[in-house]
Protein backbone atom coordinates (compact mmCIF):
# COMPACT_ATOMS: atom_id res chain seq x y z
CA UNK A 1 0.00 0.00 0.00
CA UNK A 2 0.99 3.63 -0.75
CA UNK A 3 0.87 6.12 2.27
CA UNK A 4 0.66 9.75 2.32
CA UNK A 5 -1.51 12.32 4.22
CA UNK A 6 -1.93 14.59 1.47
CA UNK A 7 -2.01 14.06 -2.21
CA UNK A 8 -3.66 17.03 -3.18
CA UNK A 9 -0.33 19.28 -2.83
CA UNK A 10 1.58 17.41 -5.25
CA UNK A 11 -1.37 16.95 -7.51
CA UNK A 12 -1.46 20.80 -7.68
CA UNK A 13 2.50 21.16 -8.07
CA UNK A 14 2.65 18.30 -10.99
CA UNK A 15 -0.40 20.44 -12.42
CA UNK A 16 1.16 23.71 -12.36
CA UNK A 17 4.72 22.01 -13.62
CA UNK A 18 2.78 20.47 -16.38
CA UNK A 19 1.16 24.61 -17.24
CA UNK A 20 4.64 25.85 -17.23
CA UNK A 21 5.90 23.38 -19.61
CA UNK A 22 2.96 23.33 -22.03
CA UNK A 23 3.07 27.61 -22.17
CA UNK A 24 6.42 27.85 -22.10
CA UNK A 25 7.87 25.16 -24.53
CA UNK A 26 6.25 27.55 -27.88
CA UNK A 27 8.43 30.48 -26.67
CA UNK A 28 11.55 28.08 -26.59
CA UNK A 29 13.97 28.93 -29.33
CA UNK A 30 16.25 26.60 -30.60
CA UNK A 31 19.09 27.46 -32.89
CA UNK A 32 16.58 30.13 -33.82
CA UNK A 33 12.91 28.43 -34.21
CA UNK A 34 10.37 27.19 -32.25
CA UNK A 35 11.94 24.07 -29.61
CA UNK A 36 8.43 22.51 -30.61
CA UNK A 37 6.18 22.90 -33.80
CA UNK A 38 4.65 22.19 -36.92
CA UNK A 39 4.83 24.85 -39.32
CA UNK A 40 1.89 24.06 -42.07
CA UNK A 41 3.41 26.70 -44.83
CA UNK A 42 6.50 24.49 -45.13
CA UNK A 43 5.02 21.43 -43.44
CA UNK A 44 8.26 20.58 -41.32
CA UNK A 45 8.25 19.42 -38.25
CA UNK A 46 10.85 21.97 -35.52
CA UNK A 47 11.90 19.46 -32.80
CA UNK A 48 14.24 20.57 -29.97
CA UNK A 49 16.58 21.57 -32.42
CA UNK A 50 16.34 19.59 -35.26
CA UNK A 51 13.70 19.88 -38.44
CA UNK A 52 12.00 16.86 -40.07
CA UNK A 53 10.53 17.18 -43.60
CA UNK A 54 7.19 15.91 -44.47
CA UNK A 55 9.35 12.97 -46.19
CA UNK A 56 10.75 12.54 -42.97
CA UNK A 57 7.43 12.35 -40.80
CA UNK A 58 8.04 8.07 -40.85
CA UNK A 59 10.51 8.84 -38.05
CA UNK A 60 7.65 10.40 -35.84
CA UNK A 61 5.56 7.31 -36.46
CA UNK A 62 7.87 5.49 -34.57
CA UNK A 63 8.04 7.81 -32.32
CA UNK A 64 4.13 7.63 -32.14
CA UNK A 65 4.98 3.65 -31.64
CA UNK A 66 6.84 4.02 -28.82
CA UNK A 67 4.81 6.16 -26.89
CA UNK A 68 1.72 4.13 -27.66
CA UNK A 69 3.80 0.93 -26.09
CA UNK A 70 5.23 3.05 -22.99
CA UNK A 71 1.73 4.99 -21.90
CA UNK A 72 0.15 0.77 -22.19
CA UNK A 73 3.25 -0.03 -20.00
CA UNK A 74 2.44 3.02 -17.53
CA UNK A 75 -1.04 1.81 -17.57
CA UNK A 76 -0.49 -1.77 -16.34
CA UNK A 77 2.32 -0.51 -13.95
CA UNK A 78 -0.21 2.67 -12.38
CA UNK A 79 -3.31 2.98 -13.91
CA UNK A 80 -4.83 5.97 -14.04
CA UNK A 81 -2.23 7.78 -13.23
CA UNK A 82 -1.52 10.31 -16.25
CA UNK A 83 -5.89 10.78 -15.62
CA UNK A 84 -5.79 11.74 -11.81
CA UNK A 85 -2.14 13.89 -12.17
CA UNK A 86 -1.26 14.75 -15.70
CA UNK A 87 -4.09 15.03 -18.31
CA UNK A 88 -4.90 18.39 -19.01
CA UNK A 89 -8.38 17.66 -18.61
CA UNK A 90 -7.98 16.97 -15.06
CA UNK A 91 -5.52 19.74 -14.58
CA UNK A 92 -7.56 22.57 -15.88
CA UNK A 93 -10.77 21.43 -14.57
CA UNK A 94 -8.90 21.25 -11.32
CA UNK A 95 -8.10 25.06 -11.74
CA UNK A 96 -11.22 26.40 -12.76
CA UNK A 97 -13.40 24.20 -9.84
CA UNK A 98 -14.52 27.42 -8.66
CA UNK A 99 -16.96 27.19 -11.43
CA UNK A 100 -18.27 24.59 -9.88
CA UNK A 101 -19.19 26.39 -6.87
CA UNK A 102 -20.31 29.54 -8.44
CA UNK A 103 -24.16 30.60 -6.73
CA UNK A 104 -26.30 33.61 -7.67
CA UNK A 105 -26.23 35.92 -10.75
CA UNK A 106 -23.08 37.62 -10.10
CA UNK A 107 -20.94 35.11 -8.69
CA UNK A 108 -21.68 32.96 -11.65
CA UNK A 109 -20.67 35.64 -14.40
CA UNK A 110 -17.02 36.44 -12.76
CA UNK A 111 -16.81 32.57 -12.62
CA UNK A 112 -17.90 31.75 -16.40
CA UNK A 113 -15.72 35.09 -17.02
CA UNK A 114 -12.91 33.29 -15.68
CA UNK A 115 -13.01 30.05 -17.64
CA UNK A 116 -13.72 31.83 -20.94
CA UNK A 117 -10.46 34.04 -20.59
CA UNK A 118 -8.97 30.61 -19.39
CA UNK A 119 -10.26 28.38 -22.72
CA UNK A 120 -9.20 31.99 -24.64
CA UNK A 121 -5.64 31.13 -23.16
CA UNK A 122 -5.12 27.73 -24.24
CA UNK A 123 -6.75 27.84 -27.16
CA UNK A 124 -4.67 30.40 -28.33
CA UNK A 125 -1.57 28.13 -26.55
CA UNK A 126 -2.48 25.23 -29.24
CA UNK A 127 -2.23 27.50 -32.19
CA UNK A 128 1.01 28.06 -30.91
CA UNK A 129 2.42 25.01 -31.83
CA UNK A 130 1.51 25.44 -35.43
CA UNK A 131 2.14 29.64 -35.32
CA UNK A 132 5.02 30.95 -33.83
CA UNK A 133 3.82 33.37 -31.09
CA UNK A 134 6.04 35.57 -31.55
CA UNK A 135 4.36 36.28 -34.62
CA UNK A 136 0.47 35.13 -33.18
CA UNK A 137 0.39 38.19 -30.44
CA UNK A 138 1.73 40.98 -32.27
CA UNK A 139 -1.05 40.00 -35.38
CA UNK A 140 -3.64 39.51 -32.44
CA UNK A 141 -3.16 42.97 -31.30
CA UNK A 142 -3.66 43.91 -34.51
CA UNK A 143 -6.30 41.88 -35.89
CA UNK A 144 -3.81 40.97 -38.15
CA UNK A 145 -4.25 37.24 -37.88
CA UNK A 146 -6.36 36.33 -40.84
CA UNK A 147 -9.95 34.57 -41.17
CA UNK A 148 -8.72 30.65 -40.42
CA UNK A 149 -6.68 31.52 -37.78
CA UNK A 150 -9.23 33.60 -35.82
CA UNK A 151 -12.04 30.57 -37.28
CA UNK A 152 -9.41 28.07 -35.42
CA UNK A 153 -9.10 30.28 -32.34
CA UNK A 154 -12.57 31.33 -31.78
CA UNK A 155 -13.86 27.83 -32.52
CA UNK A 156 -11.50 26.40 -30.25
CA UNK A 157 -12.28 28.93 -27.29
CA UNK A 158 -16.05 27.54 -28.18
CA UNK A 159 -15.23 24.01 -27.42
CA UNK A 160 -12.76 25.05 -24.78
CA UNK A 161 -15.02 26.75 -22.65
CA UNK A 162 -18.15 24.44 -23.08
CA UNK A 163 -15.90 21.48 -22.29
CA UNK A 164 -15.08 22.72 -18.73
CA UNK A 165 -18.62 24.80 -18.25
CA UNK A 166 -21.04 20.91 -19.17
CA UNK A 167 -18.57 18.25 -19.14
CA UNK A 168 -15.69 18.91 -16.51
CA UNK A 169 -14.32 15.64 -15.52
CA UNK A 170 -17.22 13.74 -16.69
CA UNK A 171 -15.41 13.59 -20.15
CA UNK A 172 -13.10 11.49 -18.49
CA UNK A 173 -16.36 9.35 -17.14
CA UNK A 174 -18.05 9.16 -19.93
CA UNK A 175 -16.26 10.39 -23.79
CA UNK A 176 -12.48 10.21 -23.66
CA UNK A 177 -11.47 6.87 -25.25
CA UNK A 178 -8.49 6.10 -23.67
CA UNK A 179 -9.88 5.99 -20.53
CA UNK A 180 -12.32 3.27 -21.91
CA UNK A 181 -9.60 1.23 -23.12
CA UNK A 182 -7.30 1.34 -19.84
CA UNK A 183 -9.78 -1.03 -17.92
CA UNK A 184 -8.65 -3.65 -20.26
CA UNK A 185 -4.83 -3.21 -19.71
CA UNK A 186 -5.04 -3.96 -15.77
CA UNK A 187 -3.86 -6.81 -14.29
CA UNK A 188 -4.21 -8.19 -10.48
CA UNK A 189 -1.18 -5.42 -9.35
CA UNK A 190 -1.99 -2.89 -11.20
CA UNK A 191 -1.86 0.13 -8.89
CA UNK A 192 -5.89 1.54 -8.33
CA UNK A 193 -6.94 3.52 -5.40
CA UNK A 194 -9.58 1.24 -3.40
CA UNK A 195 -11.72 1.99 0.20
CA UNK A 196 -9.99 -0.56 1.84
CA UNK A 197 -12.50 -3.31 2.70
CA UNK A 198 -10.63 -4.73 5.53
CA UNK A 199 -10.97 -1.87 7.46
CA UNK A 200 -14.60 -1.02 6.57
CA UNK A 201 -16.07 -1.27 10.49
CA UNK A 202 -14.05 1.93 10.87
CA UNK A 203 -15.92 3.97 8.48
CA UNK A 204 -17.83 6.56 9.91
CA UNK A 205 -20.53 6.59 7.09
CA UNK A 206 -20.06 10.29 6.89
CA UNK A 207 -19.95 10.55 2.83
CA UNK A 208 -17.26 12.74 2.61
CA UNK A 209 -15.53 10.57 -0.02
CA UNK A 210 -18.70 10.74 -2.48
CA UNK A 211 -19.11 14.59 -1.75
CA UNK A 212 -15.61 14.85 -3.28
CA UNK A 213 -15.69 12.73 -6.36
CA UNK A 214 -15.79 14.92 -9.12
CA UNK A 215 -17.40 11.97 -10.84
CA UNK A 216 -19.86 10.84 -8.42
CA UNK A 217 -19.25 7.39 -7.59
CA UNK A 218 -18.56 5.72 -4.42
CA UNK A 219 -14.99 4.35 -3.60
CA UNK A 220 -16.67 2.11 -1.07
CA UNK A 221 -19.06 0.05 -3.40
CA UNK A 222 -15.69 -0.79 -5.39
CA UNK A 223 -13.96 0.04 -8.19
CA UNK A 224 -15.41 1.95 -11.20
CA UNK A 225 -14.36 2.28 -14.72
CA UNK A 226 -15.44 6.39 -14.48
CA UNK A 227 -12.67 6.45 -11.19
CA UNK A 228 -10.13 8.79 -13.09
CA UNK A 229 -7.90 7.93 -9.69
CA UNK A 230 -7.74 11.62 -8.69
CA UNK A 231 -6.80 11.02 -5.45
CA UNK A 232 -9.29 13.84 -4.35
CA UNK A 233 -11.31 10.76 -1.97
CA UNK A 234 -7.83 9.75 -0.56
CA UNK A 235 -7.79 13.41 1.33
CA UNK A 236 -11.50 13.74 2.34
CA UNK A 237 -11.04 10.39 3.84
CA UNK A 238 -7.76 11.67 5.92
CA UNK A 239 -9.12 14.41 7.04
CA UNK A 240 -12.12 12.93 8.57
CA UNK A 241 -9.93 9.99 9.58
CA UNK A 242 -7.28 12.54 10.96
CA UNK A 243 -9.90 13.35 13.64
CA UNK A 244 -9.85 10.00 14.77
CA UNK A 245 -5.83 9.60 14.68
CA UNK A 246 -6.28 7.29 11.91
CA UNK A 247 -5.06 6.93 8.63
CA UNK A 248 -7.40 6.86 5.71
CA UNK A 249 -9.72 4.26 4.73
CA UNK A 250 -9.12 4.98 0.93
CA UNK A 251 -5.67 4.60 -0.91
CA UNK A 252 -3.76 3.91 -3.17
CA UNK A 253 -3.32 0.00 -3.40
CA UNK A 254 -1.23 -2.54 -6.10
CA UNK A 255 -3.70 -4.51 -6.95
CA UNK A 256 -6.73 -5.44 -4.56
CA UNK A 257 -5.90 -4.04 -0.65
CA UNK A 258 -3.74 -6.60 0.65
CA UNK A 259 -1.80 -7.84 -2.37
CA UNK A 260 1.83 -7.03 -2.72
CA UNK A 261 2.71 -5.08 -6.00
CA UNK A 262 5.44 -6.38 -8.39
CA UNK A 263 6.94 -4.20 -11.12
CA UNK A 264 8.42 -6.70 -13.05
CA UNK A 265 5.99 -9.05 -14.12
CA UNK A 266 5.97 -10.86 -17.19
CA UNK A 267 4.02 -8.45 -18.96
CA UNK A 268 5.23 -5.33 -17.94
CA UNK A 269 8.76 -6.61 -18.90
CA UNK A 270 7.20 -7.11 -22.48
CA UNK A 271 5.69 -4.17 -23.04
CA UNK A 272 8.76 -2.39 -21.70
CA UNK A 273 10.84 -4.27 -23.83
CA UNK A 274 9.22 -3.34 -26.98
CA UNK A 275 8.40 0.37 -25.85
CA UNK A 276 12.64 0.39 -24.86
CA UNK A 277 13.34 -1.47 -29.18
CA UNK A 278 11.32 1.59 -30.49
CA UNK A 279 12.99 4.38 -28.46
CA UNK A 280 16.33 3.28 -29.69
CA UNK A 281 15.35 2.95 -32.86
CA UNK A 282 13.73 6.12 -33.27
CA UNK A 283 17.06 7.42 -31.24
CA UNK A 284 18.84 5.86 -34.40
CA UNK A 285 16.90 7.30 -37.47
CA UNK A 286 16.68 10.92 -35.04
CA UNK A 287 20.25 11.29 -34.75
CA UNK A 288 21.81 9.27 -37.68
CA UNK A 289 19.69 11.47 -39.98
CA UNK A 290 21.83 13.29 -42.56
CA UNK A 291 20.66 16.65 -42.62
CA UNK A 292 20.99 16.77 -46.69
CA UNK A 293 19.32 15.51 -49.20
CA UNK A 294 19.72 15.20 -53.13
CA UNK A 295 18.19 14.09 -56.21
CA UNK A 296 19.33 13.93 -59.52
CA UNK A 297 16.82 14.93 -62.47
CA UNK A 298 17.73 15.00 -65.98
CA UNK A 299 18.38 17.91 -68.09
CA UNK A 300 15.92 18.02 -70.68
CA UNK A 301 17.29 21.20 -71.95
CA UNK A 302 20.36 19.83 -72.56
CA UNK A 303 20.68 16.34 -73.95
CA UNK A 304 24.02 14.21 -74.04
CA UNK A 305 26.46 15.51 -76.73
CA UNK A 306 29.93 15.05 -78.32
CA UNK A 307 31.86 18.43 -78.56
CA UNK A 308 34.48 18.97 -81.72
CA UNK A 309 37.31 18.15 -79.30
CA UNK A 310 35.72 14.63 -78.48
CA UNK A 311 34.18 15.65 -75.45
CA UNK A 312 31.16 13.37 -74.31
CA UNK A 313 28.69 16.32 -72.09
CA UNK A 314 25.95 15.07 -69.98
CA UNK A 315 23.72 17.50 -67.97
CA UNK A 316 21.62 17.39 -64.93
CA UNK A 317 19.78 19.04 -62.49
CA UNK A 318 21.13 18.48 -58.79
CA UNK A 319 18.19 19.24 -56.40
CA UNK A 320 19.52 19.92 -53.10
CA UNK A 321 17.25 20.41 -49.88
CA UNK A 322 19.38 21.41 -46.66
CA UNK A 323 16.88 20.13 -43.70
CA UNK A 324 19.51 21.03 -41.07
CA UNK A 325 19.46 24.74 -38.97
CA UNK A 326 22.99 25.70 -40.62
CA UNK A 327 24.25 26.85 -43.98
CA UNK A 328 26.47 24.34 -45.33
CA UNK A 329 29.19 24.38 -47.98
CA UNK A 330 29.46 21.80 -50.74
CA UNK A 331 31.80 20.23 -53.46
CA UNK A 332 30.58 17.87 -55.65
CA UNK A 333 32.37 14.65 -57.16
CA UNK A 334 31.93 11.84 -59.83
CA UNK A 335 33.29 8.41 -59.40
CA UNK A 336 32.36 5.05 -61.27
CA UNK A 337 33.87 6.45 -64.97
CA UNK A 338 36.95 5.67 -66.58
CA UNK A 339 38.58 8.63 -68.55
CA UNK A 340 39.35 12.90 -67.84
CA UNK A 341 36.16 13.93 -65.69
CA UNK A 342 35.49 17.74 -65.30
CA UNK A 343 32.81 18.70 -63.45
CA UNK A 344 30.79 22.33 -64.21
CA UNK A 345 30.23 24.03 -61.81
CA UNK A 346 34.13 23.43 -60.21
CA UNK A 347 33.44 25.83 -56.91
CA UNK A 348 31.65 25.27 -53.68
CA UNK A 349 28.22 25.01 -53.85
CA UNK A 350 25.93 26.66 -50.59
CA UNK A 351 22.82 25.70 -49.62
CA UNK A 352 21.25 27.84 -46.77
CA UNK A 353 19.24 26.45 -43.76
CA UNK A 354 16.30 25.00 -45.22
CA UNK A 355 16.64 26.04 -48.50
CA UNK A 356 15.99 23.74 -51.47
CA UNK A 357 18.36 24.28 -54.52
CA UNK A 358 18.35 23.16 -57.35
CA UNK A 359 21.35 23.58 -59.51
CA UNK A 360 22.68 22.78 -63.46
CA UNK A 361 25.72 19.84 -63.14
CA UNK A 362 27.26 19.37 -66.71
CA UNK A 363 29.88 16.10 -66.69
CA UNK A 364 32.43 16.11 -69.58
CA UNK A 365 34.51 13.34 -70.32
CA UNK A 366 37.76 12.65 -72.51
CA UNK A 367 39.53 9.58 -73.59
CA UNK A 368 36.29 7.16 -72.87
CA UNK A 369 35.64 3.98 -74.73
CA UNK A 370 34.23 4.95 -77.84
CA UNK A 371 32.48 1.81 -78.07
CA UNK A 372 30.66 2.32 -74.77
CA UNK A 373 26.93 3.45 -75.11
CA UNK A 374 26.28 3.94 -71.55
CA UNK A 375 27.79 3.81 -68.09
CA UNK A 376 26.73 4.01 -64.66
CA UNK A 377 28.27 7.05 -62.39
CA UNK A 378 28.24 8.19 -58.95
CA UNK A 379 27.48 12.05 -58.32
CA UNK A 380 28.37 12.84 -54.49
CA UNK A 381 28.24 16.20 -52.45
CA UNK A 382 29.95 16.53 -49.56
CA UNK A 383 30.37 18.81 -47.10
CA UNK A 384 34.08 21.05 -46.95
CA UNK A 385 33.94 21.26 -43.70
CA UNK A 386 32.81 17.73 -42.75
CA UNK A 387 33.21 14.29 -43.84
CA UNK A 388 30.46 12.80 -42.22
CA UNK A 389 28.14 14.86 -44.60
CA UNK A 390 28.24 12.87 -47.85
CA UNK A 391 25.14 12.13 -49.96
CA UNK A 392 25.87 9.87 -53.11
CA UNK A 393 23.26 8.90 -56.03
CA UNK A 394 23.64 6.77 -58.86
CA UNK A 395 22.96 8.22 -62.24
CA UNK A 396 23.16 6.95 -66.29
CA UNK A 397 26.36 8.50 -68.08
CA UNK A 398 25.28 8.47 -71.84
CA UNK A 399 27.36 8.70 -74.72
CA UNK A 400 25.74 9.90 -77.88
Amino acid sequence: MTTSKKFRPWRRLAGALEAVIILGIPFLKINGESALRFDIPSLRLHFFGLTLWMEEFFILLIAVIFLTFFFLLITLLFGRIWCGWLCPQTVISDLTRFAEKAKGLAYKLGAYSAVFLISVIVSANLIWYFIDPYEFIPQAMEGRLGDVTWGFWITLTGIIFLNFILLRQRFCATICPYAKLQGVMYDDKTLVIAFDTRRKEECMDCGACVKACPVNIDIREGMSNACINCAQCIDECADMMGHRERKSLISYFFGLPGGTGKILRRNAVMLGSVAAAFLVFFAYLLFSRVALDMVILPNYSFPPKITEDGRAVNSYILSLRNTGGKDIALKVDVNGISGSIAIIPEGDITVVAGELKKIPLYITVKDFNEKALKSNIFISVKSIKSDKLRVTRRANFIFP
